[in-house]
């Protein structure tokens, strides 16, 4: 009977683990990653945007002068000029959509007699939620480059150091992307880490030529 009552233990404990590890994977399979894409893009773009963007000003800068402090002072001044861009760029564009909804709930509560206005505040997005966020997201990825560069004297090194970095954060975000958007993580780093080194090299690549020329 003992060994009866054992075995009858270990099937329930069985099946009992089976029926939460399906429902686990149910739950997994039902969730719509869909919504993620609103917030996961923001902050994908503005990372990315300060990352690739500020990189690109050093690289550009690094072609014509050797100095690390013109470096420097040319991507804080990208990095402060870039987050308020991308702020006050969100804010507007947020604040727009929300005059829209606005308007569409009001001529919806209008013809169904609906006074709810509580609820219907709430789904609304918040434009300065969503600047702040925009703006934190670009200064993260900006800050990346200039840590990099800023205690390395060599020229060379320190414009290595910096695309090498640049080239890692790339991969980190797009990895980042891809495993909480459930999307191939492959494509998603080399669109990322392709785009970010296209950037680099025609900012590079055309700041030495100008200077070349004297201009």
């Amino acid at each position: 009977m003992s060994a009866k009552n054992d075995l009858c233990i270990m099937v329930s404990d069985n099946k009992s683990e089976h029926e939460n590890r399906h429902v686990s994977m149910k739950e997994d399979y039902d969730f719509d990653y869909s919504q993620r894409g609103q917030w996961l893009r923001a902050a994908v773009l503005g990372a990315t945007d300060g990352l690739v963007s500020v990189a690109s000003l050093m690289m550009g800068v690094g072609a014509v002068k050797h100095d690390v402090r013109a470096m420097i002072l040319t991507g804080f001044a990208g990095l402060v000029a870039g987050a308020c861009s991308m702020a006050i760029g969100e804010f507007v564009s947020v604040y727009s959509q929300r005059d829209v909804e606005v308007a569409q709930m009001k001529r919806d509560r209008k013809n169904a007699g609906n006074n709810d206005q509580e609820s219907e505040k709430e789904a609304l997005p918040n434009p300065i939620q969503a600047a702040a966020a925009s703006a934190c997201a670009f200064m993260i990825g900006a800050i990346m480059p200039l840590l990099a560069a800023a205690f390395i004297v060599n020229h060379k090194i320190r414009l290595g150091v910096v695309v090498a970095t640049v080239s890692l954060a790339l991969v980190i975000f797009g990895w980042i992307g891809a495993v909480l958007g459930k999307t191939p993580v492959l494509k998603s780093c080399l669109r990322l880490l392709v785009g970010g080194w296209m950037a680099m090299v025609v900012t590079f690549a055309l700041t030495k030529w100008i200077g070349s020329t004297g201009l």
